[in-house]
């Protein structure tokens, strides 16, 4: 699948610029039918929301919409693609798990990674609000698919910890398997905190103990 990249007025926008006016207004037609369509699933629900339903708020026609997508089905995999596209691009060179080789490097590249990952998550309440709370109950192959990328996070932490023991600034006994999914729940959890109460203050001080717990839960003494 092509991969996206979200901005702040929309949830989804196309990493290269169009070119030309004919392309500008594919991109921005595209745009409008996913935010139209997260508005009727908000509205009527993933299920009883049809494809008649998000063309007519926008005045289009089925064909329009079959253009772009092949059914509704279809906007959330795009979507899911552009989180992971974007989860990715935040964890490359320096804030790869590889790149630390201290405790102080690793504590700035968790700092580093908790505020890009807020941005990600947080930015369009939305997305985090489908994929949370509405998307497993859509079909087994999605719950499949977000389980999937919930081993990925467990694999991705764990591998920030390891590479901390083998270099010697994180505990020498740490469970990293189990601890990676500690974290992973700990930031499932910060996500759904921030969705109930999204004020700046209350998400930057939950953010502040997560990191904490990051690093001085794991660091060698």
């Amino acid at each position: 699948m092509t991969h996206h990249s979200v901005c702040d007025d929309c949830i989804i926008v196309k990493v290269t610029k169009p070119s030309t006016r004919a392309e500008r207004r594919k991109a921005e037609l595209r745009q409008d039918i996913i935010d139209t369509a997260f508005v009727c699933f908000a509205e009527k629900g993933y299920h009883a929301t049809g494809i008649a339903d998000i063309a007519g708020e926008l005045g289009i026609g089925h064909g329009t919409f079959y253009r772009y997508f092949s059914n509704k089905r279809d906007i959330i995999d795009h979507v899911i693609d552009d989180l992971a596209a974007r989860i990715i691009a935040a964890l490359g060179t320096d804030n790869a798990p590889d790149a630390a080789t201290s405790l102080d490097e690793y504590r700035a590249q968790i700092d580093r990674i908790g505020v890009a990952l807020t941005g990600i998550l947080i930015e369009d309440r939305r997305v985090a609000q489908l994929l949370l709370f509405h998307a497993t109950g859509i079909d087994d192959e999605l719950t499949a698919r977000l389980y999937g990328l919930l081993d990925t996070a467990d694999s991705l932490t764990a591998a920030y910890l390891d590479h901390g023991v083998e270099l010697g600034y994180l505990r020498p006994d740490l469970d990293t398997r189990n601890t990676a999914r500690a974290v992973t729940g700990m930031l499932l959890a910060g996500i759904v905190h921030g969705l109930r109460d999204p004020d700046e203050a209350a998400i930057k001080g939950l953010n502040e103990a997560i990191r904490r717990l990051l690093v001085d839960g794991v660091r060698k003494d």
